[in-house]
C-alpha cells in the first residue's frame, strides 16, 4: 500500500496565546511578551510534538490611538513584542529540528537587509529559516516610516514582487561551493563563483553582492498569507508555504484549486507549494467539554476589545453603536484596503442582521474553529487532507501552553496512529521536512532562474 500523505502542522505563537483573553486565563504569565525563555519553552514543546513550523507574526508598529481598548488585549495586539527575527535567532539555539518562521514586511524594509538577516538565521539554525512575506495592512506602521497612510493595495504587492526577486537574487550571490578555504593556494573563495546582482526596477536599485555564503537551504522557505487576487498571484509565483484562511471545507478546496492552478503559468508545479489552512483547535474529553472551555474564555473578553477589533477589520469606527442592535448597512464602507478576507466576513455577518454582540461571538477572522475530542480533531484534519482542501494546518493556539500541550499529547498520537503524521523529523533542513526542493543557484552551470515571470 502506498504511503499516506503526511500532514504539515505549524504553530502560530503569541504570548499566552492567540485568544484575546488568553492573558486573563488563570495561570497565564504576565510578562510572557518579554521572556525569551517562554518562547524557547513553547518551541521545545512544539518540537516534542514534531510540528513543522514555529511561526511568529508581526507588524512594525504599536497602536497609537484608542489605547483604552488596546490595553484590554495587550499581547496579540503587538503592543509589547520582540522583533521576530531576533526572537527566532534565540529560539534557534534552544531547538534542533523545527522550522523557524518570521514575518518581515516588504513595505518597510530594504531587500539587502532582509536577504542578509534571513541568510544569517538560516546559517545559525542549520537550515530552518522561513520568511513570511507581507505587505503590512495598517497605517500605524506607515506613520512609523514617514507616511500618512499605506500605499494602495496593488502598489504594495507590486513592490513585494520586486522585493522578493531582489532578495532571491542576493541569496544567489555565491555558488554553493564558492568558499574553499584552501591554505595551499591561499585562496578563501573562488572568485568566478561570486555573482554581483545588478538590478534596477520600478522600486529598487541594487548593484552588489551579499557578504555571506549561500544559505544552507539555498533560499530560506518563502511563506505568505494572502487571499486577494494580487496576493494569490504573488503566492503562485513566489511562495512555498501559504497560510489559507477558509473557514469551511468547500471554500478551502476552492482556494487550494485556485491557487495551485495558477502556478503553471509561472513554470511551477503544485508540489512546490504547501497550503496550511488556519484553524483554531480546542481539545476536550468531548465536544461539549471543549465548547464550554472556549465559552469560558469568550466571557473574559471585554466588550471594548471585540468592538474595536470589528471596527478595525471593517475599517470604520463602530464604538458608538449599541451592542444589542443590528449594525446599520450605511456604516459599512464600500471597499477594503487592508484585509479583504476579514472585511468580507464581517459584511456577511452584518447582512444576516446580527447584532454587534452576536457578530463578535461568531467572527473569527476567517479561520475555522474546531472544538472536540482528540479523535474528532484528527477526523477533521484527516478529512481536509484527504479531500485536498489543504496540505496541513497553521494553528493559532488560543491559550498557551495548555492548548498546545493538549494537541501534542492527544491529537498528534492519534494522527500518527492513522499514518498521516510523521513519527520523527527528517534529518536536514526545513525544506527537507516539508518535502520542498532546494533551489539551484541561477548562475551555476546547467541551471536556470527559479521563478521566471509569466509571459
Amino acid at each position: 500500500m502506498a504511503d499516506k500523505k503526511q500532514i504539515v502542522v505549524g504553530a502560530l505563537i503569541y504570548p499566552n496565546g492567540a485568544h484575546d483573553a488568553s492573558w486573563l486565563v488563570p495561570g497565564a504569565q504576565g510578562n510572557a511578551s518579554n521572556d525569551i525563555g517562554y518562547y524557547q519553552r513553547m518551541a521545545q514543546l512544539c518540537e516534542r510534538g514534531k510540528l513543522d513550523l514555529f511561526f511568529i507574526a508581526d507588524t512594525p508598529a504599536a497602536r497609537t490611538d484608542d489605547l483604552k481598548a488596546w490595553s484590554r488585549s495587550p499581547d496579540p495586539a503587538f503592543m509589547n513584542v520582540f522583533d521576530p527575527l531576533l526572537l527566532q535567532t534565540a529560539v534557534a539555539g534552544a531547538t534542533k529540528h523545527i522550522g523557524l518562521g518570521a514575518t518581515v514586511s516588504t513595505s518597510f524594509a530594504e531587500p539587502y537587509t532582509v536577504a542578509r538577516q534571513f541568510a544569517t538565521l538560516d546559517h545559525i539554525s542549520n537550515g530552518r529559516a522561513g520568511w513570511n512575506v507581507v505587505t503590512t495592512a495598517n497605517d500605524y506602521a506607515a506613520r512609523n516610516y514617514g507616511l500618512d497612510n499605506l500605499p494602495p493595495h496593488g502598489e504594495r504587492y507590486a513592490r513585494a514582487e520586486e522585493f522578493v526577486d531582489v532578495v532571491t537574487g542576493l541569496w544567489d550571490t555565491w555558488e554553493d561551493d564558492a568558499f574553499i578555504y584552501d591554505t595551499e593556494t591561499v585562496r578563501a573563495f573562488v572568485p568566478e563563483k561570486f555573482h554581483a546582482l545588478k538590478h534596477e526596477g520600478d522600486f529598487y536599485k541594487v548593484n552588489g553582492g551579499l557578504n555571506l555564503s549561500r544559505p544552507p537551504q539555498g533560499y530560506p522557505v518563502i511563506l505568505q498569507a494572502g487571499s486577494s487576487e494580487t496576493g494569490k498571484e504573488l503566492a503562485a509565483r513566489t511562495a512555498e508555504v501559504v497560510f489559507g484562511s477558509a473557514a469551511s471545507l468547500d471554500l478551502a478546496k476552492e482556494f487550494s484549486r485556485d491557487l495551485k492552478g495558477r502556478m503553471a503559468k509561472f513554470g511551477r508545479s503544485p508540489d512546490e507549494l504547501k497550503i496550511l489552512s488556519g484553524i483554531t483547535v480546542v481539545v476536550g474529553e468531548t465536544e461539549e467539554d471543549a465548547r464550554k472551555t472556549l465559552a469560558s474564555w469568550q466571557e473574559l473578553i471585554h466588550p471594548d476589545v471585540f468592538v474595536a477589533q470589528l471596527g478595525r477589520d471593517l475599517e470604520t469606527d463602530l464604538s458608538d453603536l449599541p451592542l444589542d442592535e443590528p449594525v446599520p448597512a450605511e456604516r459599512v464602507p464600500s471597499v477594503s484596503n487592508f484585509h479583504k478576507t476579514y472585511f468580507d466576513e464581517i459584511v456577511g455577518l452584518i447582512k444576516e442582521g446580527l447584532t454587534l454582540r452576536q457578530i463578535a461571538g461568531r467572527y473569527n477572522r476567517a479561520k475555522a474553529t474546531f472544538c472536540g475530542s482528540a479523535k474528532q480533531v484528527a477526523d477533521h484534519m484527516e478529512q481536509w487532507l484527504e479531500e485536498e482542501a489543504c496540505d496541513g494546518f497553521m494553528i493559532p493556539f488560543p491559550v498557551l501552553p495548555g492548548t498546545l500541550e493538549d494537541f501534542v499529547d492527544q491529537v498528534v498520537p492519534e494522527l500518527q496512529r492513522r499514518g498521516i503524521y510523521k513519527m520523527d523529523y527528517v534529518e536536514g533542513t526545513l525544506r527537507d521536512n516539508l518535502g520542498l526542493t532546494r533551489p539551484a543557484n541561477r548562475y551555476a552551470a546547467g541551471t536556470e532562474k527559479r521563478t521566471a515571470k509569466a509571459s
